[in-house]
């Protein structure tokens, strides 16, 4: 009899056996705790905001005098690419430039477009990818040649200069929040970031014209991405926060409400882009400032102006 009790028992098990196996096989949705992974996996292995913002530009200068040193990627259009770009350059866009990457390593990635600021995204891309050297081309095809400038020399904007939404007050001192909330159906850092990457790309650059802030710039949590002197000095968005403390070590993304419009801007919009860029991987709602402050304060700009003198022109080829 107890025998037979034993059998009954074991064949009741089976099932539940072979139901707790099925389960671990199945992928999960991880949930509450992607954002947690994939930080503790980005700061371990270098991947915080100041290791992205070391030498991560480079000028047409440099590219032109070294160019067997580098590969050039080009993300502006086809019909443009094709009436002028820089000798050896390949044409991708933000969808292939992972995959077209992968057959380019031997050498550092430049990422040229319009103006310097999609590439900033590109580059973020490229560097969390493992592409550590790659670097964006100082204000893109418009620094290279005088006959592309038009990006940036028409967007030159002051209508910042003396409007009660431009100020020259203190700091406002910053908050605490907790962390994005969002699911994967990754359970690895490596993975959730790949497909974090995926996502930015995906969305584009994202960001608004600084000019258009000035509107109501309530509607965002501004962060002005300079040094205190020229925060005071050249001014800034009313409510903006002076603030280059954004990393994972020491904890400075708490600032950032997870839940709101993260408004990120500097003087060009190409900082800001590879800043926006890197939030959003991690799953922040961020804005760049698209052409920084030269699109909204350019006459009151003490320092970092598009101007003649950022314009080389060097030779393009056609194709």
């Amino acid at each position: 009899m107890r025998k037979l009790k034993m059998y009954v028992i074991i064949l009741a098990l089976i099932p539940a056996l072979f139901i707790t196996s099925c389960k671990k096989d199945m992928p999960e949705i991880v949930a509450g705790n992607s954002y947690s992974i994939l930080a503790a996996y980005m700061e371990a292995n270098d991947l915080d905001l100041p290791d992205m913002l070391t030498d991560w530009i480079t000028t047409a200068e440099n590219v032109n005098t070294n160019i067997a040193n580098y590969y050039v990627f080009d993300l502006r259009n086809a019909t443009d690419f094709g009436n002028g770009h820089i000798t050896g350059a390949i044409n991708v866009t933000l969808g292939n430039l992972l995959t077209t990457a992968e057959s380019y390593t031997d050498k550092p990635i430049v990422v040229a477009c319009y103006t310097g600021q999609t590439a900033g995204h590109a580059v973020m891309a490229l560097r969390l990818s493992g592409y550590a050297d790659a670097v964006v081309l100082k204000w893109g095809m418009a620094g290279w040649n005088s006959t592309l400038s038009a990006p940036w020399t028409g967007n030159l904007n002051s209508t910042g200069v003396g409007h009660a939404s431009w100020v020259t007050t203190a700091s406002p001192a910053t908050s605490t929040y907790g962390t994005p909330e969002w699911t994967s159906t990754s359970t690895d850092g490596a993975s959730i970031l790949a497909e974090r990457i995926d996502v930015m790309l995906a969305g584009g650059l994202v960001g608004t014209l600084t000019s258009s802030v000035l509107t109501d710039p309530s509607q965002y949590q501004i962060f002005n991405y300079w040094g205190e002197t020229d925060y005071l000095g050249d001014g800034h968005f009313v409510g903006a926060f002076q603030y280059k403390n954004i990393n994972l070590a020491s904890n400075g993304v708490a600032a950032i409400n997870p839940d709101g419009n993260a408004l990120v801007y500097c003087y060009t919009g190409q900082t800001s882009s590879m800043i926006t860029a890197w939030l959003n991987v991690l799953g922040y709602n961020a804005l760049s400032g698209k052409f920084g402050a030269n699109g909204v304060i350019y006459d009151g700009m003490s320092s970092h102006k598009f101007v003649a003198s950022s314009v080389v022109d060097l030779p393009l080829v056609t194709n």
